[in-house]
């Protein structure tokens, strides 16, 4: 048996020490333990699958932390994360307490940049390398970034700023070939290996800084030799977009030719302006299932490596998902209005059906959360009907176009926002818990919160049949909690539903699915006799003014809310109530001044206390504490 390699990388300087074919036993290694992680823990497994190679080339070739690296999105860090001093602690990725699942800066120093939502690394490293100039440095700074970040706008907006001014800045495309279109032919694979050579580098910058001294002449030949290379470059490629951007382009590049990686990489350290480098890879590459399912391998729960099947129950069948897919599909079936757009999440949101049924009304926009709602606007404006899936932390990119695009119009869009509330694995980047507070302050805006799939369905139906104005639809990630069997409900057709006994005088509100832990801490403070009723908020915008008839002088309402404290409803019921019922005791639990951190979703609420046991303690305490102060005030 070969003797492990990757025991002895303990930082990106031992992998310098290594010869060529050593490599390539060290990254067979990265990939098993990178399966065999994520088999038990979870995660992103065919995006960082299919950069090991590449990022032991970059490790190889440039020196971290001197030299910036910058993985956009992030999910593809595994394997850099175990070449830089955190191999033995892989196992805990994901885990609460453990290491991220995307690059974190306080985790390390070689996680140069915090990324979870794509598209930003390139206007990361402009700044970067704006703040080296500034400080006079000199080393580089790369960003990673794949073909599907580069369709957020973002990326365009940084590629022109850093292509006219950046110095020192190398951009590495990773292209898996699942949104860009790889260059055809032999002789474009001839000539990107020609082009890549630190030879080749070197003559072309001397012919050019031999042809600039010559007077007149001079300039004349070299713009002549360039037009040459651009048209056949144009012929071989049928692109120059990079290059009219101003970046020196080298590629395709094969992405698990380590030879080949390491000489482009080294030889794009000599060039002097911005460069980028097109690099082809295979999502999911040494793991079959994986290969040939790459979407489905994206982001797994645990499975079995032999089968590359999940745990039974680790998916369920049924989810929020799911259930918004099917509906959205069969209302579809008899108004052809309705249209769907996505912000390429097709899957996650459960429109794949739809895209498949009805192509000419579905619309994958790329990663560009802003467009889609502009976009959606544009429908709305022309009598369609638009319903934009997006999960809550990516809609955070769309703000200003729901202000001043659609409510500012009072447009008649749809806003399904899927994984909303807390989320876990993934950690702080993608907990759904500021669009109540973000939304909530936006005039025109109506929101809805259901707690079980039979709401969601009625839900969706109101808003695409009566609705104005934007509308949300707010729902977890998974399948339906707990719920009463003696719970009576509208159906999520009325702005509130009521369960127990509306005379006590302990009141707990929530909306979403806290409402089913609600329901459990119910009766565990039943059990020692205290009787309480519950307010199950379905819209949580505008709140109902029928809701405050409710409350009576010496009602003790608890207001439990899987968001943000600050401009959440809880908070603004609390507003309401001392406006309008000045006798009512109001207790607000929820998320305060911080990120949560990664773990899962039921530790997660038990640490904010907002699980049953969360609100059966949170409860007890604010009664003793109220008793405690009657008796101070009677002595």
């Amino acid at each position: 048996m070969k003797k492990r390699i990757l025991k002895q990388i303990n930082s990106p300087n031992d992998l310098k020490k290594l010869k060529l074919e050593s490599l390539t036993q060290l990254c067979e290694e990265i990939r098993q333990d990178i399966i065999e992680v994520v088999s038990r823990n979870g995660g992103h497994l065919a995006s960082n699958l299919g950069v090991v190679e590449l990022t032991v080339a970059m490790h190889r070739v440039f020196n971290s932390p001197e030299d910036r690296i910058i993985l956009d999105v992030g999910h593809q860090c595994y394997a850099h994360k175990m070449l830089t001093g955190r191999r033995e602690a892989i196992h805990t990725i994901r885990k609460s307490g453990g290491i991220s699942g995307f690059p974190k800066c306080e985790e390390s120093v070689h996680d140069a940049f915090g990324t979870g939502h794509s598209s930003t690394s390139i206007s990361a490293a402009l700044g970067m390398l704006e703040a080296k100039r500034l400080l006079k440095k000199h080393s580089h700074v790369v960003a990673l970034i794949g073909d599907g970040a580069l369709s957020g706008g973002l990326s365009y907006e940084a590629l022109n700023n850093a292509g006219q001014t950046a110095k020192n800045i190398i951009i590495i495309l990773n292209d898996n070939k699942m949104s860009i279109s790889e260059s055809v032919g032999s002789m474009a694979y001839y000539l990107s290996k020609i082009r890549i050579k630190s030879s080749y580098i070197k003559t072309k910058n001397t012919v050019k800084r031999v042809l600039s001294k010559i007077p007149f002449i001079g300039e004349i030949t070299k713009k002549f030799l360039l037009n040459i290379k651009t048209s056949i470059r144009r012929f071989i490629y049928h692109r120059t977009f990079f290059e009219d951007m101003g970046f020196a382009y080298y590629g395709p590049v094969d992405g698990h030719d380590l030879s080949s990686l390491i000489q482009v990489l080294e030889a794009s350290k000599q060039i002097s302006g911005p460069v980028l480098i097109h690099v082809n890879t295979q999502k999911g590459r040494g793991y079959s299932f994986a290969e040939d399912s790459p979407d489905a391998f994206h982001v797994i729960s645990k499975f079995d490596r032999k089968t590359g099947q999940t745990e039974p129950n680790a998916s369920p069948k049924l989810t929020f998902s799911s259930v918004f897919g099917d509906k959205i599909l069969n209302l579809s079936e008899k108004n052809n209005k309705i249209c769907a757009i996505t912000a390429a999440m097709k899957d996650g949101t459960g429109l794949t059906d739809f895209s498949c049924k009805f192509p000419e009304r579905f619309f994958d926009v790329g990663i560009a959360e802003a467009h889609a709602v502009t976009f959606a606007c544009g429908l709305a404006r022309e009598g369609i009907i638009p319903v934009f899936a997006a999960y809550s932390s990516f809609l955070q990119r769309s703000y200003d176009q729901i202000i001043h695009d659609a409510a500012i119009q009072n447009l008649r869009i749809i806003l399904a926002v899927d994984r909303a509330g807390i989320i876990g694995e993934d950690g702080k980047t993608h907990q759904g818990v500021f669009d109540t507070s973000f939304l909530n302050a936006i005039p025109n805006v109506t929101i809805f919160a259901p707690s079980f799939f039979e709401e969601l369905k009625n839900m969706i139906e109101k808003s695409v049949c009566k609705s104005s104005g934007v509308v949300v639809i707010r729902y977890p990630k998974g399948a339906e909690w707990y719920r009463p069997c003696d719970f009576v409900d509208s159906g999520g057709n009325l702005p509130f539903d009521i369960y127990g006994d509306i005379n006590c005088k302990i009141v707990i509100v929530v909306y979403g699915r806290l409402f089913s832990l609600a329901c459990l801490a119910k009766e565990k403070l039943e059990k020692r006799g205290i009787k309480i009723f519950i307010i199950k908020l379905n819209r949580i915008k505008p709140i109902s003014d029928s809701l405050f008839k409710i409350f009576q002088n010496g009602h003790f309402v608890f207001f439990f809310e899987e968001g943000m404290v600050c401009g959440g409803v809880g908070e603004h019921l609390g507003f309401l109530l001392s406006q309008k019922k000045r006798g009512v005791n109001f207790y607000l639990k929820g998320i305060c001044d911080y990120f949560v951190e990664q773990s899962t979703v039921s530790e997660s609420l038990k640490a904010l206390d907002l699980d049953e046991n969360g609100m059966v303690e949170t409860i007890l305490e604010q009664l003793e504490l109220i008793s405690d102060e009657k008796n101070k005030a009677n002595l």
